[in-house]
């Protein structure tokens, strides 16, 4: 487990962008033919080829940054979201890897308004490294969600001492080991010795 919320945050932050990443690049490439040229290259971009990357990156980024602000059901909420977006990501560029044919017609259809690659479709690094990235937003996002609890009594024990309620004036009380600094200023102001009476 994950047992530093910051720790967390800062893994589902960097791992968001890198999902961004990822997804910008070529992932495929192939040729068809038209009328005018025998031979068009074509280039498919992740944001292309599987357009759901993207979108659950930027989920992933918001969840990361719910989880520092929210409460500790929020947190799990959050951390199951971007665990979900994670899947999405990793099922997303999965997808194109055992079928990169459809989006490269599709991308094909598009660029030159033709259907029938003239070549096969070669397939790049990029959308490994996007199943790999998402499967690691999910164990993430697993492990910090177990991590949830500790989360909150880091910051229970990180709060100040002084946060709560102020107790009433009494004898040994708070209010005699601290006293108030503007109330010695008012009472100096109307010439009385604040400090005769302790």
């Amino acid at each position: 487990m994950i047992r530093s919320r910051s720790r967390a945050v800062v893994l589902l932050l960097v791992l968001g962008g890198a999902a961004f990443a990822v997804s910008a690049p070529v992932w495929l490439r192939t040729t068809v033919a038209t009328a005018l040229e025998p031979q068009v290259a074509v280039e498919v971009p992740g944001t292309t080829a599987a357009p759901a990357v993207s979108a659950a990156a930027f989920v992933v980024l918001a969840g990361a940054l719910a989880a520092t602000l929210a409460g500790r059901v929020a947190r799990w909420v959050a951390l199951a979201a971007t665990a979900l977006a994670g899947a999405t990501v990793a099922l997303g560029a999965g997808a194109v890897l055992q079928d990169p044919q459809a989006p490269a017609v599709a991308a094909a259809a598009d660029a030159a308004g033709v259907t029938t690659l003239t070549s096969p479709v070669t397939v790049t690094a990029w959308p490994w490294l996007t199943v790999a990235v998402g499967a690691a937003v999910v164990l993430v996002s697993a492990l910090a969600a177990l991590g949830v609890r500790s989360w909150t009594l880091g910051d229970r024990r990180h709060e100040r001492a002084g946060a709560g309620p102020r107790s009433a004036p009494g004898p040994g009380g708070p209010a005699d080991r601290d006293p108030d600094a503007q109330a010695d200023w008012d009472a100096l102001s109307h010439g009385t010795d604040p400090s005769a009476d302790r």
